[in-house]
């Protein structure tokens, strides 16, 4: 017999069109309302409403430099909150491009922001991030409420983003007027942000966080991309969420491995090791002879890069249950989502 969610709390809902449109409500009315996407579960609230806005701070704990990513729902929506009029030409065909090719996906882009844009959202900045997201669900929620809804990923700030509904009910559930349930998410990693705007000595465009759209897709479209660093020094506020050295991380300390390192890791009790493919979990079992009740966990069993991303913080998840002492995570393979898989990685591990 399968298992079956049992919905007790008349708030924590599965997605129907009436949840929807009582969600949509929510948000014209300046609620919070939790909600799939196919990256991860974002804590929405109307992008136009700066008391709303502060409610997101307020339930994530989430210091007010580190802004937020609009969502919209078309792109006929793209210049009520963002001002493409002070870009060259040549910038805008860029963000064209990308938009015609990239969106609905896991893309934000970093745009001067309408004015219409509360700074709260911006931490201050004249900038903001811009996605379209690749889930009807979030486009329909989108499209019902105010057409904009800021959204970081719904779960307490520096902490492992929910993939499920589940993940957010048992982290952020009575601080939100919402969740709705949509199941599992698709990809399980936030989106890639880029700054395509530059500034008055450069026109590169950077990549400020992987994540979902691989740098190979944009670069096959643009040209060249750069890549970001951690920031450190927080004062002028964070230009994409993502940036900090140490986020995404579990209660659970992290130690990263690559390949070989992991294979040639001994065994520790107490401890749960976390292997990208079953060809390195077998290199290891066969090296390291562990018991038989040694916590092992694989991302994808074939080595699949797609698959390992959507299992990432849902296993991780299941991991950080207050049982273990610490997790051996192996690093992907540094191409595609891998590269994403990785930061996430890093930055889980990277002490507070």
């Amino acid at each position: 017999m399968e298992n079956t969610v049992v919905y007790t709390n008349m708030n924590y809902l599965p997605v129907s069109k009436d949840s929807l449109n009582q969600a949509a409500q929510i948000l014209r009315n300046g609620g919070l309302v939790a909600f799939p996407t196919e990256t991860v579960y974002g804590l929405g609230a109307d992008a136009f409403n700066a008391a709303a806005l502060a409610k997101i701070f307020e339930a994530k704990n989430r210091p007010h430099f580190d802004p937020l990513i609009i969502h919209i729902a078309s792109l006929d929506t793209l210049e009520k909150v963002a001002d493409l009029s002070i870009l060259t030409n040549e910038t805008r065909q860029k963000i064209f491009t990308l938009a015609e090719n990239l969106w609905p996906g896991p893309l934000s882009i970093i745009l001067p922001k309408n004015k219409k844009i509360p700074g709260i959202a911006t931490a201050g900045l004249e900038t903001a991030a811009v996605r379209l997201p690749d889930h009807e669900t979030a486009r329909e929620l989108i499209s019902l409420s105010t057409g904009a809804v800021a959204a970081p990923s719904a779960n307490p700030f520096g902490s492992l983003s929910p993939t499920r509904a589940e993940h957010v009910r048992d982290k952020l559930g009575d601080k939100i007027d919402m969740i709705l349930d949509g199941g599992a998410t698709r990809i399980g990693l936030e989106s890639t942000v880029i700054d395509i705007t530059g500034d008055s000595n450069s026109a590169s465009v950077k990549i400020l966080r992987p994540g979902g759209t691989p740098k190979e897709a944009i670069e096959k479209l643009i040209g060249q991309v750069e890549d970001g660093a951690p920031v450190s020094d927080v004062s002028g506020g964070l230009v994409s969420p993502g940036q900090l050295k140490s986020h995404y991380a579990p209660h659970t300390p992290i130690t990263a491995l690559n390949k070989e390192e992991i294979i040639k890791k001994a065994y520790e009790k107490d401890s749960a090791f976390l292997f990208f493919d079953d060809q390195s979990k077998n290199a290891w079992i066969l090296a390291q002879k562990p018991p038989k009740n040694a916590i092992l966990r694989v991302l994808s069993e074939t080595g699949r890069i797609l698959e390992a991303a959507s299992r990432f913080f849902e296993t991780l998840h299941e991991l950080d249950n207050g049982k273990i002492l610490r997790i051996f995570v192996q690093l992907a393979p540094q191409e595609g989502l891998g590269i994403a898989i990785n930061d996430r990685i890093s930055h889980a591990s990277t002490k507070k």
